[in-house]
């Protein structure tokens, strides 16, 4: 067994861009002010082509960094991490969507002192109209997944919904199934341990995949409602909504397939195959 690495206590920030716009610029605006600390910011780039990533990268402390194509998020992400050097202990993985509270991220550090099993830490995500984002939420069960599937869209107030995106009460620092991709930030030595995202999911459920096998490895998902950022919105997935569609449903799939394998359990996933499809046509034409 190879032997864990030993990091520094150093934080970057890995951004995962594909054409993101203005956004990225307000990213680093705020993140300036969310640290006292000295942070590497990666840009790990899925072949933008609207010259925002290179301008980005005339700054200082922004590290341009190119995967080659569109390779999806988690891979992205991996890519930015692997380029890290050993005086980073701790990453943060987001979306350059985002704009940071001042003083955010040196309470999401704050936090992870607090939780010494603590593999990663999410925020307290707020959209625009400052409703906030269910981030932390229930591992997706069969049950749940398919009830939360069928009548998210339909039944805002369905139990399995309810259940899974775990929206009871005032936001609390407690631990998680999983917490958002969006913005995490991770103990790299736990990252490690169960080898990054895994490289199968384009898009969506990577997030939920890599809290599923951190808790599993004895590590835990902590939400941090201390800190906070706002959510404006992509530009990369406004733009190919059939095919984010698409890549959503997929990677449902995979998931649960994953975690359900054998004879016993191949009319089950047949039927959540078939589901699944029925959901994206009735989405796809709604859109």
């Amino acid at each position: 067994m190879t032997e864990p690495k030993n990091y520094g206590d150093g934080v970057a920030v890995v951004i995962v861009t594909y054409s993101p716009g203005e956004t990225l610029e307000r990213f680093l605006d705020t993140l300036a002010k969310a640290t006292t600390r000295d942070v590497q910011v990666v840009l790990a780039d899925n072949g933008s082509t609207d010259g925002a990533p290179e301008k980005a990268a005339e700054r200082d402390n922004v590290r341009l960094v190119s995967t080659g194509g569109n390779l999806g998020y988690g891979t992205a992400a991996n890519r930015g991490v692997a380029v890290l050097g050993d005086d980073i202990g701790w990453v943060v993985v987001a979306n350059p969507d985002l704009e940071w509270d001042p003083g955010s991220l040196d309470e999401l550090l704050d936090v992870a002192e607090r939780w010494p099993r603590g593999a990663a830490f999410g925020p307290l995500i707020r959209e625009p109209d400052g409703t906030v984002y269910p981030s932390a939420r229930l591992l997706p069960s069969l049950g749940r997944g398919i009830g939360h599937a069928l009548f998210g869209k339909v039944w805002r107030g369905n139990p399995w919904t309810r259940a899974y995106r775990q929206e009871q009460g005032e936001p609390a620092e407690r631990t998680a199934g999983w917490l958002s991709g969006s913005c995490q930030l991770l103990r790299r030595t736990a990252f490690d341990a169960v080898g990054g995202f895994d490289p199968r999911y384009f898009m969506y459920f990577e997030d939920v995949d890599l809290g599923d096998r951190l808790g599993r490895a004895g590590w835990l998902n902590v939400y941090a409602p201390s800190a906070g950022v706002m959510h404006i919105g992509g530009q990369a997935t406004s733009k190919a909504s059939a095919r984010m569609l698409a890549a959503h449903h997929a990677s449902a799939y995979r998931y649960l397939a994953d975690r359900h394998r054998g004879l016993a359990w191949r009319p089950v996933l047949a039927l959540v195959r078939a589901g699944l499809a029925i959901r994206l046509r009735l989405e796809t034409r709604r859109g």
